[in-house]
């Protein structure tokens, strides 16, 4: 580096490696940026609703508020998505304001450092990016964008 502390242009720039969990459904493991994730939390009593949206599978009460549960499951890995062990809470903008959201998950989720790669266009709208872990690809999901592919509010 530079004394100034730019690069020179003989040396690459750094990569940018970012907090990420990592979230398991089924045999594929899912990422969201890690600052929206609250918690993960052990499976409480589903508290199911009749009129409901599709991925919207009723809500838990946690430290004492309402959490909506969304079933990401039917939209990122198909129908019949193995059991569900823990809930991650997430942090999800709706209508301007944030609110917790729960998302069931097959298994312990993982705090991951690494540096986003650009999504192309061939993945669905939900996907933001990627991240290359050892062998294995995964994709960093938008939440907002999986409720709307899946007929969320």
């Amino acid at each position: 580096m530079a004394e100034n502390g730019k690069n020179s242009a003989s040396q690459p720039a750094a990569a940018k490696a970012v907090p990420f969990v990592l979230f398991p459904l089924g045999k594929k493991r899912f990422a969201l940026p890690a600052g929206m994730v609250t918690e993960l939390a052990k499976p409480d009593r589903l508290q199911p609703f009749p009129h409901t949206t599709p991925l919207l599978t009723g809500v838990l009460v946690r430290r004492g508020r309402i959490v909506p549960v969304y079933d990401v499951a039917q939209v990122l890995i198909g129908a019949n998505p193995p059991a569900r062990k823990f809930y991650l809470i997430a942090n999800r903008e709706l209508g301007g304001a944030p609110e917790w959201t729960a998302i069931p998950v097959t298994g312990e989720c993982e705090l991951a450092n690494a540096e986003p790669i650009v999504r192309t266009e061939s993945l669905p709208a939900y996907v933001t990016g990627l991240l290359s872990l050892y062998c294995e690809i995964v994709e960093i999901v938008d939440l907002e964008r999986i409720a709307e592919a899946g007929g969320a509010p």
